[in-house]
């Protein structure tokens, strides 16, 4: 059993050491600074959204102990992803395995550099599963909740597999109380978007909105208690609704509050037309909703 656990407690240490290159330190807020990985050898970097507070004098730590000045490439704050880019070559990357490979149970080691030396905590892989959607809106491949510790500074740093593959890039702050992680084929997507295009596209109706409470009989009619009355309609919506409607689904979904709203017009569903149902001069329509780009 000694031997055993020996064998273990050596394979944990040299995870890290392994891993430590791939690991930086992102100062890019006031306090405690948080942590990164190196996507590319050629200077891209992989964080947490939510410790990049700011889009300049960014600065990263790498593990040699040197400093490098950084650029923002963009976020998506719907994935708690940012990615920097420093005028480097020859960096330590990462190699990721699918989220898909692990199981309940496996064991886990979340990294991060908030300091100059790497700090390891290690759990499982608590609870796993597919597609779904962020409370922000956005879009994650495989659903990865672990036990680890999140200790400070340590978001935006990498999970570390046993076989010494990145799991996934580590985040407190997409589901409150509960230590996610975003895999690396999300990541991969917003990185692509992020490098050609600076931002990752959002669904825009250009209208003003304002939550309403619908009167009993129309509550019967849907099926739910509120709708979104559009206040407002810009210049250039193309979405096919006028001022006065109560929007109460959009895509077959129900739409009672703002946030659900914000989820529906994800990247994906930019340029289409789906179906919308408004409450418009006190009877229920259905229309079609095109769906544009937001700026």
């Amino acid at each position: 059993m000694t031997a055993t656990l020996q064998d273990l407690s050596q394979g944990m240490a040299g995870l890290v050491e392994q891993s430590d290159a791939k690991v930086v330190r992102v100062d890019a807020r006031q306090r405690l600074s948080g942590s990164g990985v190196i996507w590319s050898a050629a200077g891209l970097i992989v964080t947490s959204n939510h410790v990049v507070e700011r889009d300049d004098q960014i600065q990263i730590g790498l593990a040699d102990g040197k400093t490098l000045d950084a650029t923002l490439v963009g976020r998506d704050p719907g994935v708690d992803i940012a990615v920097l880019r420093v005028n480097a070559s020859g960096l330590s990357a990462a190699t990721w395995v699918d989220a898909g490979e692990l199981k309940v149970g496996h064991l886990l080691l979340a990294l991060g550099r908030p300091g100059n030396r790497i700090q390891a905590t290690l759990g499982i892989a608590s609870a796993l599963g597919g597609q779904w959607r962020t409370p922000a809106g956005g879009e994650i491949d495989h659903y990865l909740q672990t036990d680890v510790v999140m200790y400070p500074g340590f978001s935006g740093g990498p999970l570390v597999a046993a076989d010494g593959r990145f799991a996934g890039v580590n985040t407190s702050a997409l589901v409150r109380g509960v230590s996610m992680a975003i895999p690396s084929a999300t990541i991969q997507k917003v990185v692509e978007t992020l490098v050609a295009h600076g931002h990752v596209p959002r669904g825009y109706l250009g209208i003003g909105i304002q939550p309403v409470r619908l009167a009993d009989t129309l509550q019967s009619l849907v099926g739910q208690e509120t709708g979104l009355m559009v206040m407002s309609v810009e210049s250039e919506s193309q979405a096919n609704l006028v001022q006065g409607d109560v929007l109460v689904k959009l895509d077959g979904a129900p739409i009672r509050h703002v946030d659900e709203l914000q989820v529906l017009l994800s990247g994906d569903r930019v340029g289409k037309t789906v179906e919308g149902q408004v409450i418009r001069g006190g009877q229920l329509q259905t229309l079609s909703v095109t769906i544009g780009r937001g700026k």
